[in-house]
């Protein structure tokens, strides 16, 4: 064998040699990754939980979903957006865009208790939000966040009664409360939506026209109470 010949061998097997190498080294990078996406949950939770690295928390927060079939892999994106929407390093407008779109309590819990009052006015903006959430928020320490939670159609009657019992209150927000089973294809409840509606005219704050508006009333008891209140005035 001449010398061209056994340094062609020599290459050949350097090059297997290499080949192997670079494949066993893919073969440790995948299994890295593999074990980084497997990471624990609650690791991974308490990590963005208390990170600081609002660049990490922002990517995170406006990651896509993956699609329900995936149900692992879904209900696995959804517990970890609840550790980015309680994080207050989590960029303000990241966690408002939350507040906005998620329809999960267990982030909308969450955001509900944020620092910002334009989270928490978010939240009580969010029609997917539930009713019970809702209601929390009409009790707020902010004035927009309670009307803004009052005027949700998720707002139980109990709280929207309460509301238009309360001194306060936003005029327009009662304006809403008196409109609810005003009309007479209204599909709201007739008693209940009458009992807000007189609430409402009893109300300091009701402004003149909805009063007299409500002085009209297709119910007795609501009329009757605006025509009482206009009478004094």
């Amino acid at each position: 064998m001449n010398d061209a010949q056994k340094l062609n061998g020599v290459e050949k097997n350097e090059d297997l040699g290499n080949s192997a190498s670079h494949d066993l080294s893919n073969e440790s990078n995948e299994s890295n990754n593999s074990n980084a996406s497997y990471e624990p949950l609650t690791a991974v939770y308490e990590h963005l939980r208390h990170s600081s690295d609002s660049k990490e928390l922002h990517e995170f927060a406006i990651k896509e979903l993956p699609d329900r079939s995936d149900q692992a892999g879904f209900s696995r994106a959804t517990a970890l957006l609840e550790a980015v929407a309680g994080n207050s390093n989590t960029p303000e407008e990241d966690r408002v865009r939350l507040a906005t779109v998620m329809p999960f309590p267990n982030i909308l819990v969450k955001l509900s208790q944020d620092e910002s009052s334009n989270v928490r006015l978010a939240v009580a903006k969010n029609e997917n939000a539930k009713n019970w959430l809702v209601g929390r928020l009409t009790k707020d320490s902010c004035a927009q966040v309670r009307d803004a939670a009052l005027c949700n159609p998720r707002t139980s009657w109990k709280m929207r009664l309460e509301g238009a019992q309360t001194n306060g209150v936003n005029t327009k927000t009662l304006d809403y409360l008196a409109s609810l089973g005003a009309s007479e294809e209204s599909d709201d409840s007739p008693v209940l939506s009458a009992m807000v509606r007189r609430a409402v005219a009893l109300n300091p704050g009701v402004s003149q026209p909805t009063l007299i508006a409500l002085s009209k009333d297709k119910d007795s008891d609501v009329s009757l109470a605006a025509s009482k209140v206009l009478n004094k005035s």
